[in-house]
C-alpha cells in the first residue's frame, strides 16, 4: 500500500497532496496540519461543486467576464472549500463584495496592486485598501468594514507579509479576523508554504493557491472564478 508522505512534506499546497502516492487520488484531502476548530473543510463530504463540471478529472468554471477557468484535480481539492463558502455567502449577503484582499503594506502598490487589478479584470468585486480607505479616514475602521462587508478573503502571502505577521502590524491584525471567519485562502507569492507555517501555523493549515506553480494572472482567474458561483462555460 503506497505510503502517506504529509509526516514528511506536508501537503499543504495542491502539488504537494497530488504528488502524494497516497493521497493524490483521492477526491478530497485534509491538510497534514490541525485544522485549528475546524477552520479547514476539506474532508466535510458535501459533493455540491456550485456550477462547476467536470471533465478528464478536470473541473471547469468561467469568471464573469465569461473566461473559461480549468483547475487540476488537486487545484480543485484546494479551491473547492472555498468556492462553497462564496456561493453560501452570496445567497445570503448578496450585498458584499466577492473578496477581501488581505496584504502587506510594503506590496500595496506591486504585487497587491497586481493581483488586485487582475483579479477584477475577472470579474470579482474586490475591497482594497488603496482604492477603499478614504483619504483622511481612520483605516482601522475602514478595514473593519471591508472586513464585515466581504465574503472571502485572500491573504497575499509574500516576504513582506511574514515580517509584518512577525512585527504584529495591521496585516497580522485583518489576519486574525480572517481566522476566525473561517473564510480565508492563503496566496503564497515569492514565499512557500514551510516558511508560512514556521510564522503562522493557522493560516498555513489552510489550503491554498501559488504562484510558483501557475502565474500571478491564472492564479487570480482561479480565484474570480470560484467565487462568481457561475456554471461552467
Amino acid at each position: 500500500m503506497p505510503q502517506c508522505t504529509a509526516p514528511v512534506r506536508g501537503h499543504r499546497s495542491a502539488a504537494a497532496a497530488a504528488n502524494c502516492p497516497a493521497c493524490g487520488g483521492r477526491s478530497r484531502y485534509r491538510s497534514s496540519y490541525p485544522s485549528y476548530g475546524g477552520s479547514s473543510s476539506y474532508g466535510s463530504g458535501r459533493g455540491s461543486t456550485y456550477g462547476s463540471s467536470s471533465s478528464g478529472g478536470s473541473t471547469s468554471r468561467r469568471t464573469r467576464t465569461g473566461r473559461s477557468v480549468s483547475y487540476s484535480p488537486s487545484e480543485w481539492r484546494a479551491v473547492e472549500p472555498y468556492a462553497e463558502k462564496a456561493a453560501e455567502q452570496a445567497r445570503t449577503h448578496p450585498d458584499r463584495r466577492d473578496l477581501f484582499l488581505c496584504h502587506a503594506w510594503d506590496d500595496r502598490q506591486g504585487s497587491a496592486a497586481d493581483l488586485n487589478r487582475q483579479l477584477k479584470a475577472n470579474g470579482a468585486t474586490v475591497w482594497f485598501s488603496e482604492e477603499d480607505i478614504p483619504l483622511g479616514s481612520l483605516m482601522t475602521r475602514e478595514i473593519d468594514k471591508g472586513l464585515r462587508n466581504s465574503r472571502i478573503g485572500i491573504v497575499l502571502v509574500t516576504p513582506a507579509l511574514l515580517k509584518s505577521i512577525r512585527s504584529e502590524g495591521i496585516a497580522e491584525k485583518e489576519l486574525a479576523v480572517l481566522l476566525n471567519s473561517r473564510r480565508v485562502v492563503p496566496v503564497t507569492h515569492g514565499v512557500t508554504f514551510d516558511e508560512l507555517y514556521d510564522v503562522s501555523p493557522m493560516l498555513a493549515s489552510h489550503a491554498g493557491l501559488s504562484t510558483a506553480e501557475s502565474s500571478l494572472d491564472d492564479v487570480a482567474a482561479k480565484i474570480a472564478a470560484a467565487a462568481a458561483a457561475l456554471p461552467a462555460a
